[in-house]
C-alpha cells in the first residue's frame, strides 16, 4: 500500500485563486455584497478563512487535561425533597449539582445528605444575603472533600432587580464578612459573575463579554485586600449560550483569554470556572420541540468553547413547571454529546480552526476595548448606575428583535413556517412572558425578554 500523501498530488491553491474562482461564479455581482455578511456585532464574516488569517494570532488555547460536568439544577425549596432529587439524578448521569437555595432556613446537612461530595461538585445559587445560613455551611462543610461553588452576586442582583438586597453599604459589608468567611476553607469558590442576565436580556456577544470582565472588576477592585487569602480560588462565570454556533463557541474562548488578562493585573493563579446554560432569547412556546434542536447546539457550542459545567434548559422551561420528563430529555442531551458523541474527549476540536480563532480574536479585543471605556468612565457600578448599561443593552435587543420582525433572523415553527393547528393557551403551567411589576427601584432593572414574545401573545388571543 502506497504511502504518498494524497493531498500532495494537488497543487495548493493560493487565497487570490479562491477569490478569482469565487469572482467568476459570481457572474459579476459584488463579492463583499453577496458574501461577507455582518454580525449583530459589527464584524464582517468572510466566506472563507486561511491560515494568513491566523499568522501572528495569539493561540486562546483551553486548559490542559479539560474537562466538563454535566449540570444539573434543583429547586431547593423543600430540602428533603431536594435531597431525593439530587441523589436521583446523580444515578442518572448528573455529575454536578446546581441547587437554588430560596431562603436562609436551609438545612445544609439535609441538604447534602448522603450525596458523594468528593466526586460531585456543587453550585449554590443563593438568593438571599445573610450571615447565618453561610456560618452554618462553613460549618459544615468543615474539613470536608468537597468543592463549593457559592454564587452571591450583590452586583448581579442589583442589574436584575433594580435594588440591592438591603442597602449599598450593608450588602458590601455583608459581601465582606462573607469573603472572609470563606476564604479560610480552601474547597469553596467565592466570586461569582452572572452573565447569562446580559444575554437574555439582548446584549451582543461584545457586551455580554466586557460587561461580564467589568462586573467581575469591580468585585476584584474592592476585595483586593481580601484576595491575597483567595488567589487560589476560581471565580465564577455564568454563561448564556445563544445561537449564533460559531461565534459562541468563540466567545466562551475569548471570555477566558480576557479573564486571564484581568486575573493578571490582581496577581491571581487561577483560571476562571464557566458555568454555561443556554439561553432564554431565542426559545419558544409555539413548535416548543425545536427547542430540543436550539438547546443541543447551544451545549455543544458550549462544550466545544471551554465550558467547564454545561447545565442543559428543559425544552418546556419557558411554560412548564419543573417535570421529570424535561429535565431527563435536557440531561440526556448532555449525555449522548459526552459519551455516544466523544465530546469528552474532543473539547479542544475548535482550536486551531481559522474561522474560530479569527473571531476569537476581534471578539476580545472589541470587548477589552469597550471594558477599557467602561473604566475609564467611572466603572461598571457607576455606569450600571447612570442607566448606560440598560440602555446600551435596550439599543443591542431592538436591533435584533427588529430582524426578527422582518424575518432575517428565523425562529423555525414561529416567525417562519407556523403549524396553524398548534394550541398552547390550555398548556400554560408558567407565565412566558416578561412580567411587568410597579415597584419603586434605586436604578432602571435589566429585562429579561424573549424575542417571540409578542407574536406568541398575538397568536393565543386568536385561539
Amino acid at each position: 500500500m502506497s504511502k504518498t500523501n494524497l493531498f500532495s498530488v494537488f497543487e495548493p491553491v493560493s487565497v487570490k485563486q479562491w477569490k478569482q474562482k469565487i469572482q467568476v461564479d459570481l457572474n459579476g455581482a459584488d463579492y463583499n455584497q453577496e458574501l461577507v455578511w455582518e454580525s449583530l456585532e459589527g464584524i464582517k464574516v468572510k466566506p472563507f478563512y486561511t491560515k494568513d488569517d491566523v499568522t501572528g494570532l495569539t493561540s486562546f488555547p483551553l486548559p490542559e487535561n479539560h474537562r466538563w460536568y454535566i449540570g444539573q439544577n434543583i429547586y431547593a425549596g423543600n430540602t428533603k425533597a431536594a435531597n431525593k432529587k439530587a441523589k436521583d439524578v446523580i444515578q442518572r448521569g448528573a455529575n454536578a449539582l446546581i441547587f437554588d437555595i430560596p431562603d436562609s432556613d436551609v438545612d445544609w446537612s439535609i441538604l447534602f445528605d448522603n450525596i458523594p461530595l468528593d466526586s460531585t461538585p456543587l453550585q449554590l445559587n443563593v438568593h438571599f444575603l445573610e450571615m447565618a445560613p453561610l456560618q452554618r455551611l462553613k460549618e459544615f462543610i468543615g474539613q470536608k472533600s468537597c468543592k463549593i461553588y457559592l454564587h452571591l452576586d450583590i452586583i448581579g442582583n442589583l442589574a436584575q432587580t433594580g435594588n440591592w438586597y438591603h442597602n449599598l453599604k450593608d450588602d458590601h459589608k455583608l459581601m465582606e464578612e462573607v469573603v472572609q468567611l470563606m476564604n479560610t476553607n480552601t474547597n469553596a469558590s467565592i466570586l461569582s459573575i452572572d452573565t447569562t442576565l446580559y444575554q437574555n436580556a439582548g446584549a451582543n456577544m461584545i457586551q455580554q463579554l466586557a460587561y461580564g470582565l467589568a462586573h467581575a472588576n469591580e468585585y476584584l477592585n474592592h476585595f483586593n485586600q481580601e484576595l491575597q487569602g483567595a488567589k487560589e480560588k476560581k471565580v465564577v462565570f455564568k454563561v448564556g449560550i445563544g445561537p449564533n454556533y460559531f461565534f459562541e463557541i468563540a466567545k466562551l474562548r475569548a471570555f477566558r483569554w480576557l479573564w486571564k488578562t484581568l486575573a493578571k493585573a490582581y496577581d491571581l493563579t487561577k483560571d476562571c470556572h464557566i458555568l454555561a446554560t443556554p439561553s432564554k432569547r431565542n426559545k419558544t412556546l409555539y413548535d416548543y420541540n425545536v427547542n430540543m434542536l436550539r438547546t443541543t447546539s447551544e451545549s455543544m457550542a458550549a462544550v466545544l468553547g471551554g465550558a467547564d459545567t454545561v447545565c442543559n434548559l428543559p425544552y418546556d422551561a419557558i411554560y412548564h413547571k419543573d417535570n421529570e420528563f424535561g429535565e431527563r430529555i435536557s440531561r440526556n442531551q448532555l449525555l449522548l454529546l459526552k459519551e455516544e458523541s466523544y465530546l469528552n474527549e474532543a473539547v479542544k476540536a475548535s482550536e486551531g480552526t481559522y474561522y474560530i480563532e479569527v473571531l476569537t480574536k476581534q471578539l476580545a479585543e472589541k470587548a477589552l476595548d469597550l471594558f477599557k471605556r467602561i473604566e475609564a468612565s467611572g466603572g461598571f457600578l457607576r455606569e450600571l448606575k447612570k442607566g448606560t448599561i440598560q440602555k446600551k443593552i435596550k439599543e443591542s435587543a431592538a436591533k435584533e428583535q427588529a430582524m426578527f420582525d422582518e424575518g432575517k433572523l428565523v425562529l423555525l415553527g414561529t416567525n417562519k413556517y407556523q403549524n396553524p393547528d398548534d394550541r398552547m393557551k390550555e398548556n400554560l403551567e408558567l407565565f412566558p412572558f416578561l412580567k411587568q411589576k410597579t415597584r419603586k427601584t434605586l436604578i432602571p432593572p435589566i429585562l429579561e425578554k424573549r424575542l417571540a414574545e409578542t407574536l406568541e401573545q398575538n397568536r393565543l388571543k386568536e385561539e
